[in-house]
């Protein structure tokens, strides 16, 4: 599995919109968010299609095949960010050239909807990608530096690196209220010990099975699997979701599951109910509550890298990223 070149200081980065339009956000708050990111040291871009919003949302899905080719053929964009998430990144995936993003590998990172094309690339093409923040993220002012640091371990540095919890978190929807946000304890739980090491794939789960039965799915045999869900989801679709990724593949060897959100009713009974329904998650290190996915702030972590996962220590260790 090939790693793609880090970014340093002046790159440019190629804002895309794979799912939803930019336009949710406005004008002048994509103006916010790139200045934020040019005085993190970079140079950003935007693809051409990104503010066209249809009857869902989003763009047409050749107009987003096209912005998705032209930042990866430029040879200027070093990185690829999304605006945000959504419910149809799996459209673009037949009218992708692999080939050329084959030849042209370079950072792509978003979470939530971008599964689907980080998934789909890594599979494809043979390089990591990457869940993390999407363009967006980068305007939430608090716990901001937590998500930032690992950003920058993760897709700036050369190192191997450990995660380790966030020591708040929240959902609330800062974009509307940056200043009021109720912020909680955080830490992450485990539900059996253990300590493995591995390739790690996943990020949503809802949109990781949707590619199931298509050449977009990886081979999971034997992986480390990260997964969340966000809001929609609750404890009975949650469970069905995990019993049919799990049905998809032989063996796992740990499982590392996000934080849920609050509106999902999700509690500490109702997922430990669930995962007591497969044997096979008593044999492996699970840990939940983890710092990814739909609630702040979030860690980045790389799709088809190798991670080692202790229980004991409650870290993981990111060793080829």
């Amino acid at each position: 599995m090939r790693i793609p070149a880090k970014l340093t200081l002046g790159d440019e980065i190629r804002v895309i919109a794979p799912s939803r339009s930019a336009q949710v956000l406005k004008v002048e708050m994509v103006e916010q968010t790139k200045i934020i990111l040019e005085r993190l040291g970079f140079h950003v871009s935007f693809g051409a299609h990104i503010f066209e919003c249809d009857l869902q949302h989003s763009s047409s899905i050749m107009h987003r095949v096209a912005d998705i080719h032209e930042a990866f053929r430029d040879p200027q964009v070093k990185a690829i960010l999304t605006v945000i998430g959504g419910y149809n990144c799996n459209e673009v995936l037949p009218y992708l050239d692999y080939q050329m993003i084959a030849e042209n590998p370079k950072i792509l990172c978003g979470f939530s909807d971008i599964t689907a094309l980080a998934t789909a690339i890594t599979t494809k093409c043979d390089f990591i990608t990457y869940s993390g923040p999407h363009f967006s993220s980068f305007r939430m002012v608090q716990a901001q530096k937590y998500q930032l640091s690992y950003f920058q371990k993760c897709l700036m540095e050369k190192n191997p690196f450990s995660l380790v919890a966030s020591s708040i978190w929240s959902d609330d929807a800062w974009y509307i209220d940056q200043e009021n946000r109720h912020f909680e304890a955080a830490s992450w739980k485990v539900y059996s010990k253990g300590a493995v090491s591995g390739q790690l794939y996943g990020g949503n789960l809802c949109t990781l099975n949707l590619l199931q039965g298509t050449a977009y799915m990886p081979d999971l045999s034997n992986c480390i699997l990260f997964l969340e869900d966000d809001e929609l989801v609750n404890p009975a679709i949650f469970a069905r979701d995990l019993t049919s990724l799990l049905q998809a593949t032989t063996t796992i060897k740990g499982l590392a599951i996000g934080r849920f959100q609050r509106a999902s009713a999700m509690t500490e009974e109702q997922l430990h109910f669930i995962l007591d329904k497969h044997p096979l998650l008593k044999a492996i290190p699970v840990l939940y509550d983890v710092d990814f996915g739909h609630t702040q702030p979030i860690f980045t972590f790389p799709i088809g890298g190798n991670v080692h996962i202790n229980t004991k220590e409650l870290r993981i260790q990111v060793t080829i990223f």
